[in-house]
């Protein structure tokens, strides 16, 4: 049987796409292995979110190659999208490339590669491509017992510091019925829970004819889907409504990670972002408001260009004020193309180390502190894999909350939904629940 392997970098859209294309190729007849081992064919779907997610690809690709120099090799994604559009590609890096918005055509042009032996390269002007999304498909995914649903493409939001909107274009959005039919097959195939993903998620939708929370109720009735989860939102999409439309759709989970980047307005608007800490504050607010202590994450970056001493302790300020489940903190890293790559006031990478560590140091805090407020509670937890941690085997799985547990026990109890009670600290990142 011909073997195919494949190795994904970057986001869990990329992630979803990488699990489209093995899908594809398991179809057409390919054993999939390990990247790892020796295949007749090797796709690397690429990141470029970075200058360091670019030299990964290349790495990827580059190792491909001398594991097997006579295989095919397939570049997708972002890095090569990018660096097409920048002149920096040719076709000697890869026998197929396929940037992004043609990965449905992987199969034909594997075959036409197969027969013709000449390099074939797949980039198109993606900025310039009508509003048209590509339909992909999965019916089983590579995480344990959740399964993660791209429904949304592109960005229009053009931050100062990010690659993106010129890697995947502009805001297009997958038609619900066709996540329905998806989630309707992952449901039959054993999923509960469903992660609804995208490069810009807030913006999913056709101005007057459905948006995000239409999407949420309409797979809100899948039998067999027990949560819905959502991945990065931004705090403009939480209103009122927003917020009590979902609290009243119990499948939803209260875990939501809302996009901060910083908690100074000033850095804000030097990142073009669409919104202010007041306007952020709000929308933490409402959620807040229409949810049980619900799981609150975000990210930030330090360093920015022009970010000041004082810059950093108003946002210092403002996440010890908000409050973080969980703060995935960032240094700020150049990307050329980008407007803040060439801004004065670059901070040198001592000071970004320093402020990162103290960031860090909070984020923790922080965490464990919102972990420990559920001791004494009862959680629901969809269990996922076995692990042992101290000599002792553990069943792990997460809460609703998305927070990680441990339960002692010798049944197999993989993909099933468990209520206990939190009972202590396992350790800094996971708490240990009893059943009654």
């Amino acid at each position: 049987m011909k073997r195919a392997a494949l190795h994904n970098l970057g986001c869990k859209v990329n992630a979803y796409e990488t699990d489209a294309m093995e899908q594809m190729l398991r179809d057409d007849g390919y054993e999939i292995v390990p990247f790892t081992e020796q295949a007749e064919v090797y796709l690397i779907n690429t990141c470029s979110v970075t200058q360091m997610a670019d030299k990964k690809s290349r790495q990827m690709i580059h190792r491909a190659k001398r594991m097997n120099p006579n295989a095919v090799i397939i570049a997708a994604g972002c890095y090569v999208q990018t660096a097409k559009d920048n002149n920096e590609l040719d076709e000697s890096i890869a026998d197929i490339i396929i940037g992004n918005n043609r990965k449905q055509d992987l199969i034909p042009e594997l075959h036409k590669f197969l027969v013709e032996h000449r390099p074939q390269m797949l980039v198109a002007d993606i900025n310039h491509l009508p509003e048209e999304y590509e339909e992909l498909h999965v019916s089983n995914s590579s995480e344990h017992t959740r399964a993660f649903i791209k429904v949304q493409d592109g960005c229009n939001q053009f931050c100062s510091y990010c690659i993106i909107p010129y890697a995947r274009g502009r805001v297009r959005s997958r038609k619900p019925e066709h996540v329905l039919e998806e989630v309707e097959q992952l449901a039959n195939n054993g999923f509960q829970e469903i992660v609804l993903a995208g490069i810009h998620l807030s913006s999913y939708g056709v101005p007057g004819e459905y948006d995000l929370i239409d999407l949420i109720e309409l797979l809100h009735g899948v039998p067999g889907i027990k949560r819905i989860r959502l991945s990065s939102l931004e705090p403009q999409v939480v209103t009122e409504h927003f917020a009590s439309t979902l609290a009243s759709l119990d499948k939803v989970c209260p875990h939501f990670h809302l996009s901060l980047q910083s908690g100074c307005d000033a850095t804000l608007q030097r990142m073009n972002r669409k919104y202010s800490t007041e306007e952020y504050k709000r929308g933490v607010a409402m959620l807040r408001k229409y949810f049980d202590h619900p799981a609150i994450t975000t990210d930030v970056i330090v360093g920015f260009p022009g970010e000041t001493e004082e810059e950093f302790e108003t946002t210092r300020e403002y996440l010890d004020d908000i409050h973080f489940y969980e703060m995935h903190v960032f240094k700020y890293s150049k990307r050329t193309g980008t407007r803040a790559a060439v801004m004065p006031d670059q901070v040198p990478e001592e000071k970004k180390s320093e402020r990162s560590d103290v960031l860090i140091s909070m984020a923790d805090k922080m965490s464990l502190e919102y972990r420990q407020s559920f001791f004494g509670k009862k959680v629901q937890v969809l269990f996922e894999e076995q692990e042992e941690i101290d000599g002792k085997i553990y069943w792990m799985g997460f809460t609703k909350e998305y927070i990680r547990v441990a339960y002692e026990t010798k049944e197999d109890i993989a993909n099933t939904i468990i209520e206990g009670r939190v009972s202590a600290m396992l350790n800094d990142e996971v708490v240990l629940i009893e059943t009654e």
